[in-house]
C-alpha cells in the first residue's frame, strides 16, 4: 500500500468516523482470506516446455556418447591396428580431464551468471571434435594420436558441461520438482546405457566405425540446438572469486564440513569403490563360477537398465510422499543385500537365472534411486553460490575411486577367488549405510512432551458475599 493511500484512509477516518473503520476492517479480512488461499500446484514436468527440452537434449547427447564408446575403439582396432598400450591410453583419455580439472570446473561454473551459454559451447566443441574423425578417415590422415586428442577434447567439454548443468537445473525446475527432474535424467542414462551399445553395433555394421562416430557429432549438435531453445531466464548471483585455488578449497571445505554433504560424499565414495570392485569380477563370476551361458549375460545386464527406469519412476512418486531422506536411507540397505544374494547363489541354472534377474533389476533401480536422491539433497542443502563446486567435488571423489575399486577387485580375486571378493564387496557396501544412518538425514523421533501443569489462578480468600457486607460495614 502506498503512502498516498494510507494518508487518504486516515483522512476519511477523521471525517466519517466509524464508517471508514468498518471499511478498513473489511479490507483487512479480505486480504487475510486471500493470503490463506493455498498456492496452485506446479505444472507437471512433462508439460513444462523447457524441462522437456533439457531432458531431450541430455538423452540425445548421452546416447550419442554411448555410441562413441564402441565406435571409437573399433576404429582404432580395425582400421589403425592400435597396440594394447595405445588402446590403454585411448581408454584413459576420456577420464583424464575429470581428474585434471574436475574441481576447477565447479569453480568456473559458480562464477557464471548464466550457465546455458557454456553448456551450448561445450556441446558445439564436442560436435566439431567428433566430426573430425570421419573427415580425417575420408581424407586418409587419421591415426591413433588423432583419436586420443579427440577423446581428450570431448572429455574436457563434458567435464565443463556437467559442472554447469547441475546449477542450471535449479533455474529450470522448481525446488519441489527437482527430485522428479533428477529421476528423469537418470532414467535417460539407463535407457542410453542399454540402447547405446546396440545402436552402436548396428551403425558400425551399416556405416563402418568412423562414420558411426558421426552419429555422436550429430547428437551433440542436436543437444546444442535444443538447449538454445530454452527460454527460462537465469538470474544466478555469481560467487565472488578469490582465486582458483581458494575457490576450489572452499568447495572442498563445504563438502567435508557440512554434515549432510559429508554423509553423501562418504556414502558415494564407499558405494562406487566396492561397486567397481564388484563389476571387475562380475563377468568372470557369472561365466566361471555360476556357469551362466554367454548368450544370456547381455540379457541380465540389460535388466539393470530396465531396473533403472523402474527406480526412476518409483523414486519420483515415493519421494513426494516420504521425502528424499527416507528413500535414500532405504536405498543404501538394498545395495549389500542384492550383492550378498549374488555371492551366496547356488543351485540349478533356472534358479540362478531367476535370482540374477531379480538382483540385476533391483540393483539398477537402487542405483538410480540413490543417485536421484543424492542430487536432489545436494541441491537442497548447498547454497546457490557453492553448487557448482560442491557438485564438482562430489563428482571428482565419486568418479575418482572407480579405477581404484576396479584395480582392488581384480587383485583380490587373484589371491582370494571370485566368490570371496563378491562377499567382501557386499560387506563393504554395508559400510555406506553407516554414513547415512548416523547423519542428520536419519529421521529422529520427537521426544515425548512432558505435560505442563496449568497455571494456578490466584486464590480468592473470601467470597463475594463476605466482601460486600465487610465493605458496607467499613
Amino acid at each position: 500500500m502506498s503512502t498516498e493511500t494510507t494518508h487518504t484512509n486516515a483522512t476519511k477516518a477523521q471525517t466519517t468516523g466509524t464508517g471508514t473503520t468498518t471499511s478498513t476492517s473489511t479490507s483487512t479480512s479480505t486480504t487475510a482470506i486471500n493470503d490463506a488461499e493455498p498456492s496452485p500446484p506446479p505444472v507437471p514436468l512433462r508439460k513444462q516446455r523447457d524441462y522437456r527440452l533439457l531432458w531431450t537434449a541430455r538423452t540425445i547427447s548421452v546416447t550419442g556418447s554411448e555410441v562413441s564408446k564402441l565406435a571409437i575403439p573399433l576404429t582404432a582396432i580395425t582400421l589403425l591396428t592400435a597396440s594394447p598400450a595405445q588402446m590403454g591410453i585411448l581408454t584413459a583419455a576420456a577420464s583424464i580431464p575429470a581428474l585434471l580439472f574436475g574441481l576447477q570446473s565447479g569453480a568456473i561454473a559458480d562464477r557464471l551468471t548464466r550457465h546455458r551459454p557454456l553448456m551450448i559451447a561445450c556441446e558445439l566443441v564436442s560436435c566439431a571434435a567428433a566430426a573430425t574423425i570421419p573427415i580425417a578417415w575420408l581424407l586418409g590422415i587419421m591415426n591413433v594420436t588423432w583419436l586420443i586428442v579427440v577423446a581428450l577434447v570431448i572429455g574436457s567439454a563434458g567435464v565443463l558441461f556437467r559442472a554447469a548443468n547441475f546449477p542450471h537445473v535449479a533455474a529450470v525446475v522448481s525446488p519441489e520438482q527437482r527430485t522428479e527432474a533428477m529421476a528423469g535424467f537418470h532414467a535417460s542414462y539407463s535407457v542410453a546405457s542399454v540402447s547405446g551399445p546396440g545402436l552402436a553395433g548396428l551403425l558400425v555394421q551399416l556405416l563402418t566405425a568412423p562414420l558411426a562416430v558421426l552419429a555422436e557429432a550429430l547428437s551433440f549438435l542436436a543437444s546444442a540446438l535444443l538447449l538454445r531453445s530454452i527460454r527460462t531466464p537465469e538470474n544466478t548471483t555469481p560467487a565472488k572469486s578469490r582465486g582458483m585455488w581458494r575457490d576450489v578449497v572452499e568447495g572442498l571445505k563445504a563438502s567435508v564440513t557440512h554434515p549432510v554433504l559429508r554423509a553423501l560424499l562418504g556414502a558415494g565414495v564407499t558405494i562406487n569403490f566396492f561397486a567397481m570392485a564388484y563389476t571387475a569380477v562380475y563377468m568372470l563370476y557369472m561365466l566361471n563360477t555360476l556357469h551362466i551361458p554367454k548368450a544370456l549375460i547381455g540379457v541380465l545386464i540389460a535388466l539393470s537398465g530396465a531396473g533403472g527406469l523402474l527406480g526412476a519412476w518409483l523414486t519420483a512418486r515415493l519421494s513426494k510422499r516420504y521425502g528424499e531422506n527416507r528413500i535414500l536411507l532405504i536405498a543404501v540397505l538394498f545395495f549389500p543385500i542384492d550383492i550378498l544374494a549374488v555371492g551366496l547363489l547356488e543351485g540349478p541354472l533356472w534358479w540362478k537365472l531367476a535370482l540374477l534377474s531379480l538382483t540385476g533389476t533391483l540393483i539398477g533401480g537402487t542405483v538410480v534411486a540413490f543417485a536421484t536422491c543424492m542430487g536432489a539433497i545436494t541441491l537442497r542443502e548447498t547454497s546457490p553460490e557453492l553448487r557448482g563446486r560442491v557438485n564438482a567435488t562430489m563428482t571428482f571423489a565419486v568418479q575418482g575411486v572407480l579405477a581404484l575399486g576396479g584395480l582392488a577387485g581384480g587383485i583380490l580375486a587373484e589371491f582370494l577367488g571370485l566368490r570371496p571378493v563378491i562377499l567382501i564387496c557386499a560387506a563393504g557396501m554395508a559400510l555406506s549405510s553407516i554414513w547415512i544412518w548416523t547423519s542428520p538425514l536419519r529421521p529422529h523421533r520427537p521426544k515425548p512432551r512432558t505435560p505442563r501443569t496449568p497455571p494456578q489462578l490466584p486464590r480468592i480468600p473470601e467470597s463475594l458475599d463476605t466482601l460486600i457486607p465487610t465493605k458496607r460495614h467499613s
